[in-house]
């Protein structure tokens, strides 16, 4: 599995980009949001990534932050929308004004992205409701704040932060986690350490 892409924006479109890693061209599908942010070609580009795959396609997914890709998953799990829809909800709403809207039961809100109608808007803010409230509303929540805090390891945090969420934790138990062990290594902890003592953290 492909988490995460470092290298230089080759060339963009509507809704790709291709990121060149040690002369090898990735086409990376990503929302509107993240492809505004990659700046410009030949400029080096960090992604985190997430791979779709189906009978006919293989598709890799390109998020600006572990959170884009965190409601990526959140999205895509729910009955009737795909990658496509999904990056089509990030596309027209910010990380923050998506969990308002799912947090709030505002469906209009959710139903300003290209495709989605009154119904499965619904479906989405009804579904999750819940989760929206577990979710750290920027980047890595208070793991990344530990980070910026100790000059930098966000990058790291957001990283370990994910990680655990692959592994089955909630994302704002991973955030928590992630800090708690920020605290106690500091800014030089790298990744495998992190996950490490964040991993110990949540047991605790």
């Amino acid at each position: 599995m492909i988490a995460k892409l470092t290298g230089t924006l080759d060339d963009f479109g509507p809704d790709w980009a291709v990121i060149d890693v040690a002369g090898v061209g990735y086409l990376v599908h990503a929302s509107a949001k993240t492809l505004a942010g990659l700046g410009l070609r030949g400029e080096r580009v960090v992604l985190h990534t997430e791979m779709q795959v189906s009978e006919n396609d293989w598709r890799l997914i390109g998020f600006a932050s572990g959170e884009e890709r965190a409601w990526f998953r959140l999205l895509t799990g729910i009955q009737g929308v795909g990658s496509k829809m999904a990056l089509a909800v990030l596309s027209a709403l910010s990380i923050e004004d998506l969990q308002r809207a799912c947090g709030s039961g505002d469906a209009a809100m959710v139903a300003r992205a290209q495709g989605v109608g009154p119904k499965l808007a619904a479906r989405i803010v009804n579904e999750l409701k819940d989760k929206a409230g577990a979710l750290p509303a920027t980047p890595g929540g208070a793991a990344l704040a530990a980070g910026a805090a100790a000059g930098g390891a966000g990058g790291t945090a957001s990283d370990a932060a994910s990680a655990l969420q692959n592994l089955g934790f909630k994302p704002q138990v991973a955030a928590d986690a992630v800090a708690r062990a920020l605290e106690e290594l500091g800014e030089g902890a790298d990744l495998n350490a992190l996950i490490r003592v964040a991993l110990k953290r949540t047991a605790g």
